[in-house]
């Protein structure tokens, strides 16, 4: 008996997780000695993930149950889904959009920004790393090599210089997600389903968190983390650090 898509699109995902966590390790570590360094400085980690699905990484790691106070989600309206998806996928290809919104959050030199993006090919993210470049900005890039090596330079999304995310950040935290995502075939069907971005992003941002926290605990130090809201006692913990980022964290 054949196996279910269900059962196929969990031995596909499980074996994408498994690799990025065999080959990504010293690049999650080596980010990760970074943001401890920074959080222990008691600064700001901004997270900026430009276009449409890529905006849910920085939302994974912000406000987050078990996830750093210090993490703060650039969430620009722009490239959020819930403003039109053809609008995103617009705005997202739009030359000095990702200028604007880092303009927009004033990063300074000194200050770190971790790029979200699995293609890591439109103008909203390409103008984002080199404004943050420009800016003396640190930066952690989360995104597939191969997807934007493999992708045409005359290809729509692209942006004009035609460069790679990859190519511009300081760290690289590969993703490793294929050409168009999907990953599951079903018969009788020439597109593919089930897409990975999602899942390996992710596991690599949380993976990221859960390396720095050890990190600094290591160090002697208790860094304020998340708790759920809904877990009994999570109000009143969560309380103690709330005036701490007030003010500092632009989405909070």
């Amino acid at each position: 008996m054949s196996l279910s898509p269900m059962t196929r699109y969990l031995a596909l995902v499980t074996e994408h997780l498994s690799r990025l966590h065999e080959e990504e390790k010293e690049a999650v570590l080596k980010a990760a000695r970074l943001v401890a360094n920074h959080v222990k400085q008691d600064k700001i980690v901004y997270a900026y993930g430009p276009g449409g699905h890529s905006n849910l990484g920085s939302q994974e790691i912000f406000f987050r149950a078990g996830g750093l106070m210090h993490v703060s989600a650039i969430l620009d309206e722009g490239t959020l889904l819930s403003g039109g998806a053809l609008r995103s996928m617009a705005v997202e290809r739009t030359p000095g959009y990702g200028r604007i919104v880092l303009e927009d959050y004033n990063l300074q030199a000194g200050d770190l920004l971790i790029i979200i993006n699995a293609y890591g090919i439109n103008s909203a993210v390409i103008d984002s790393a080199l404004e943050a470049r420009k800016r003396g900005v640190t930066t952690i890039g989360v995104t597939s090599v191969g997807h934007a090596s493999q992708t045409p330079a005359e290809h729509p999304a692209r942006h004009p210089s035609k460069q790679n995310l990859h190519d511009l950040v300081d760290i690289v935290l590969d993703c490793k997600v294929g050409v168009g995502d999907a990953v599951l075939e079903i018969d009788g069907l020439e597109q593919r389903v089930g897409a990975m971005s999602t899942f390996a992003n992710a596991f690599l941002l949380n993976a990221l968190v859960a390396e720095t926290v050890h990190l600094i605990a290591a160090d002697g130090v208790q860094p304020p983390i998340w708790m759920s809201g809904n877990a009994t006692g999570g109000d009143e913990w969560n309380k103690q650090f709330i005036d701490r980022f007030k003010g500092r964290i632009k989405k909070l």
